[in-house]
């Protein structure tokens, strides 16, 4: 829907508000953001690709196997860090740059279960921890069903 569009339906008073209001809105930082979360971002696969090196150089993974455990200790990392409150400074200041990458994830689904946790283990954190990130999981769920369909029926790969 345009603008204009949206504008025809408001009275003439909230038209005149919506002006004002754009002309008091202050600019967004676009570039500024951008800068941020691509900071944010590269450095949190820096570090990703920091364990997955110690994993394959410290405890002889191949690169298929070190992947694994490697996300693993990000998602370690990234529930230590909200449990602590430093992960969502991190976000507030990164914006998408932190939200993105798995540790993101874990985060959106830690802070869940650290919001609901006085109303007790079960009912709380049991049928909280996934209110937040349950629509990620079923998305991912659903797409990999479809596409393992489609790949079944184009016969593609094989064995």
């Amino acid at each position: 829907m345009s603008t204009k569009s949206k504008m025809k339906k408001l009275t003439w008073v909230q038209q005149e508000y919506q002006e004002l209001a754009k002309t008091r809105e202050p600019a967004r930082p676009v570039l500024k953001n951008c800068i941020r979360a691509f900071i944010v971002g590269g450095a949190i696969c820096f570090v990703g690709q920091v364990i997955s090196e110690i994993f394959i150089h410290g405890f002889d993974f191949d690169k298929k196997t070190a992947g694994d455990p490697t996300v693993a200790v990000l998602i370690f990392i990234s529930v230590v860090l909200t449990s602590l409150g430093v992960y969502d400074k991190i976000a507030q200041w990164a914006g998408g740059g932190s939200s993105v990458p798995v540790t993101g994830f874990a985060n959106s689904v830690c802070s869940a279960a650290l919001e609901h946790k006085s109303e007790g283990y079960v009912l709380g954190v049991g049928g909280n921890i996934f209110k937040l990130a349950g629509s990620v999981i079923v998305f991912g769920v659903v797409a990999a069903f479809v596409v393992g369909l489609i790949h079944l029926m184009l016969g593609i790969g094989g064995q």
